[in-house]
């Protein structure tokens, strides 16, 4: 099959199932509780399903697991700190005939899950505290009213997204970790996808997080931004290459009592795999290690995703 059949039908069948779950981390926002998910958009970012009647199913297992956390100058924190995380997301997405500015108009909604281990020593007057939970509960639910898809030529395409999270997770302020972040969060989105005629492929996502206000503690966090990336080659079904993020607060957290400057960033890069056959459930793996952190956890996060239009 040529290289531009193959787009074709990628075009029409393709899953992008990036925001339908949330993978997870430790970041200077608050209590170090993920905000929206990132290390999630890879291989074909820019490529949405066909219109369907129906619309698209998909499912994204994640595991994140770090054992230290770092300062603002990127010194490890002797803080016995340990988080493992194991998310599980179900989304629903639906791509439909009717256009705006020339995109076809889409929307979809998300539903994660998070096992939550986490463990952090705190020093007190009366010497070292340890803290730990291990919540499982349901976590925020994401809804993107509003995605439009430009398929722009054999090899290009783009879309853009808004979306919003809800705080809709289980939370407590008492506890040292909670799946849900008990505010809500804006976030526009740009993806695309190039694919050369010999196969090759770069995507890019890039997304900027607007918080709101934390009404149980006063919490705002910063602006956030991250880009997502993939570059591989098409051999057969199977792209393989690199992908990863670069993650990074534009603003300082705002709370009562709160040092300033206090923004995370963190990189991260690995192996990057996905699989599509036409008629088969499509499928994406990740294993990505995070360096350069700064005000937050650094450690590795592996991600399998499947989904299936119907």
């Amino acid at each position: 099959m040529s290289h531009n059949n193959n787009s074709n039908i990628r075009r029409f069948t393709f899953l992008t199932l990036g925001l339908m779950s949330l993978g997870a981390t430790v970041q200077a926002t608050e209590n170090g509780a993920p905000t929206t998910s990132f290390g999630v958009y890879d291989f074909g970012a820019g490529i949405l399903p066909a219109s369907s009647p129906v619309g698209t199913l998909g499912m994204r297992v994640a595991f994140y697991s770090a054992n230290v956390q770092k300062d603002r100058h990127g010194r490890s924190l002797d803080n016995n700190f340990s988080l493992d995380v194991l998310s599980i997301g179900v989304a629903y997405f639906r791509m439909t005939d009717y256009r705006i500015l020339g995109a076809r108009y889409g929307y979809s909604v998300a539903v994660p899950f998070f096992q939550m281990d986490a463990s952090f020593r705190v020093q007190t007057p009366g010497g070292p505290l340890d803290l730990k939970a291990d919540p499982f509960r349901m976590a925020d639910i994401s809804v993107s009213p509003l995605i439009l898809q430009w398929d722009l030529s054999p090899n290009l395409f783009v879309n853009a997204r808004m979306q919003i999270q809800a705080p809709t997770g289980d939370y407590d302020k008492n506890r040292l970790i909670s799946p849900g972040v008990n505010h809500w969060t804006f976030s526009p989105t740009f993806n695309a996808t190039y694919i050369t005629n010999s196969g090759f492929e770069v995507s890019s996502s890039f997304q900027t997080d607007f918080n709101t206000r934390n009404p149980a503690t006063d919490y705002k966090n910063g602006v956030e931004y991250r880009h997502e990336f993939a570059v591989g080659q098409h051999v057969g079904p199977f792209t393989l290459g690199l992908g990863g993020f670069y993650y990074r607060q534009f603003s300082d957290d705002d709370a009562p009592g709160l040092e300033t400057g206090n923004r995370a960033r963190v990189v991260a890069a690995g192996p990057a795999i996905s699989y599509f056959t036409p008629g088969m459930p499509a499928a994406w793996f990740h294993l990505y290690k995070e360096f350069d952190a700064r005000n937050r956890s650094e450690g590795y996060t592996v991600a399998l995703r499947v989904g299936h239009s119907f």
